[in-house]
């Protein structure tokens, strides 16, 4: 699975995502403009000493990471109304985040089909999660689907109830 991130702003936000990433082995694509610098000492905090562990790429803007991943996409959005735990993932699933502030750009969510633009539950009239924690509920939910297996050659097997094996 590939988690993208359309123009973070919050450093630490996404160094939380980045050490997900490293965990679970979802490759992480970050789209330009971000809102801070790669060697931001928020970044490398929130991120800890999982930066290594993890495969980061950075896109000039969200079309070039299209181009690059064959999945199928999915847009997360408070707005959208089809529920994230209503899907069957796949291995080579493309889940897509927007920015802290304002979350994804309506011309963006329109491209996706309502069965593939994607809502995480809250309480009525609250307007959103944090980012990091809204792109861990939604990969946890998509990798338990897929077992908990590896991400690709190399991996080590998981037992979810002990870590790694």
């Amino acid at each position: 699975m590939h988690v993208v991130l359309a123009y973070p702003s919050i450093a630490p936000n996404t160094g939380a995502i980045i050490r997900l990433c490293a965990n679970t082995g979802c490759p992480l694509h970050l789209v330009e403009p971000l809102g801070f610098s790669m060697e931001s000492s928020l970044l490398k905090r929130g991120g800890l000493d999982y930066h290594e562990l993890a495969t980061v790429t950075v896109h000039p803007n969200l079309d070039h990471v299209v181009d690059q991943l064959t999945g199928r996409w999915f847009a997360f959005s408070a707005k959208s109304e089809t529920n994230y735990t209503d899907i069957a993932y796949r291995h080579d699933d493309v889940l897509l985040f927007g920015n802290e502030s304002t979350g994804l750009p309506p011309d963006i969510i329109a491209r996706y089909p309502a069965e593939r633009s994607l809502t995480i539950p809250m309480q009525p009239g609250n307007r959103s999660l944090n980012l990091a924690n809204a792109v861990s509920v939604a990969v946890y939910e998509a990798w338990r689907q897929v077992g908990f297996s590896p991400a690709g050659p190399g991996s080590v097997p998981m037992d979810p109830r002990k870590g790694a094996i």
